[in-house]
C-alpha cells in the first residue's frame, strides 16, 4: 500500500516516527514535493478564505498527493500531552480534508488523544497499525522503532542542529558571525522555505547564526513556562513562549524574530503575551514580527531583515564600546 504524508504542518514534528513506523508495516511511504507555487495556489483554491495559510497549504499537498497514493495519513491530533490541547485545526484537519470536493483516496485518520490516558492512545496505535498487519508484535515494534528515529531527531535538534537539516541529513556549516538571531514560530511556517520565503537561509547567508525553539530542552520550556501568570493550554504555542524567555533570561541572542501566519487566532495572542511580558520584565532584546500569508512578497520581507539586521547590530557594537 502506498501511504501519502503531506510535507505540511505536523510533518515537521513527527515524520520520522510515522516515516519508520509505516516503512516496518510494509508499507511505501509518499511525501509530498517541496511547497511551491502550484502546491500552494491547489491549497488556496480549495479552502475557504478563513482559513490560515498552513492549512492552505496542507490542503494543497494533499491535492498534489491524491492520484499518487492508495491512502493519505490525516491523523486528528487533540492532545499530545497531560493538561493541554493542540491548536483546534489539528482536531478537525480530517474532517476537513473529507469535505474537500474532489474524489480523494482513503484517508486514515487515527485519534491521537492523550487526555483520554496511554491506554487509549495505544489501541489508536493498534488500529491504526491493523490497516496493513494483524500481527500485534509487528505493529508494537514498529512503532517502538518509530519512537526511536524521532528520539534521534530531537536529540539533533536540541543540540543545535536546525530542523529541517535533521529531517533531511544534509547539513550546513554553522555561520561563524557575532550575531545571534533567535527565529520562533510553528515549524511548519519557518522551516518551509517557500512559506518563510527563505527567512533562515537569508540570515545564514548574513553570517548570522539562527536559534529556533527545538533547540530549547522540554525540561527548560516547561519551568519557564510553569512561571507565567496565567497556564497556556496550546501545546505548541508553548514552545513560543518558552524558547523567547529562555534566550531573554539567558542574554542568548541579540534579536528575535517571530513568525505569524495570517488569520492564526493562537498565534495572535501569543504574539500579545510575549510582548506583554518582555516588557513587564524590562528586557531590552529587539523582538520582530512577521506575518505571512499566500500574499506576502520577497521585497517586503528582505526590507525589514535588513533594517532589522542593520539596528541589532549596531546596537550590539554601542553595547560593547
Amino acid at each position: 500500500m502506498k501511504v501519502g504524508i503531506p510535507r505540511a504542518l505536523l510533518y515537521y514534528k513527527y515524520f520520522p516516527l510515522w516515516n519508520t513506523f509505516f516503512s516496518e508495516l510494509g508499507a511505501e511511504v509518499v511525501l509530498s514535493p517541496q511547497t511551491n507555487k502550484r502546491i500552494l495556489n491547489l491549497g488556496t483554491e480549495a479552502a475557504e478564505n478563513e482559513v490560515c495559510l498552513p492549512v492552505k497549504v496542507f490542503y494543497g499537498h494533499t491535492l498534489s498527493l491524491k492520484d499518487k497514493v492508495d491512502a493519505l495519513f490525516v491523523p486528528r491530533i487533540v492532545s499530545v500531552e497531560g493538561g493541554a490541547y493542540t491548536c483546534p485545526k489539528f482536531l478537525g484537519l480530517p474532517d476537513m480534508i473529507r469535505a474537500l470536493d474532489v474524489d480523494l483516496p482513503q484517508i486514515i485518520s487515527p485519534t491521537i488523544n492523550l487526555k483520554l490516558g496511554w491506554r487509549e492512545f495505544y489501541r489508536s496505535i493498534y488500529e491504526l497499525g491493523g490497516y496493513f498487519t494483524k500481527n500485534f508484535f509487528k505493529i508494537t515494534l514498529a512503532f517502538h522503532k518509530g519512537l526511536n528515529d524521532l528520539r534521534s531527531f530531537k536529540h539533533l535538534t536540541q543540540n543545535g542542529c536546525l530542523l529541517n537539516e535533521a529531517l533531511t541529513g544534509r547539513f550546513s556549516p554553522v555561520p561563524k558571525g557575532p550575531l545571534r538571531i533567535g527565529v520562533v514560530g510553528h515549524p511548519y511556517n519557518i522551516f518551509d522555505s517557500y512559506v518563510s520565503m527563505n527567512l533562515i537561509e537569508r540570515l545564514q547567508k548574513k553570517d548570522i547564526k539562527v536559534l529556533t525553539a527545538e533547540m530549547v530542552s522540554p525540561e527548560i520550556i516547561d519551568e519557564i513556562v510553569s512561571n507565567l501568570q496565567k497556564k497556556l493550554f496550546w501545546t505548541y504555542e508553548k514552545d513560543v513562549v518558552g524558547a523567547v524567555f529562555h534566550w531573554l533570561d539567558t542574554r542568548a541572542v541579540d534579536g528575535i524574530i517571530y513568525v505569524l501566519s495570517f488569520a492564526c487566532g493562537p498565534d495572535s495572542l501569543i504574539q500579545i503575551l510575549i510582548e506583554h511580558e518582555a516588557k513587564e520584565k524590562g528586557f531590552s532584546v529587539p523582538i520582530m514580527p512577521i506575518v505571512i500569508d499566500e500574499h506576502s512578497g520577497e521585497a517586503g520581507l528582505v526590507t525589514r531583515l535588513e533594517a532589522f539586521t542593520d539596528m541589532i547590530s549596531r546596537k550590539a557594537v554601542k553595547e560593547k564600546s
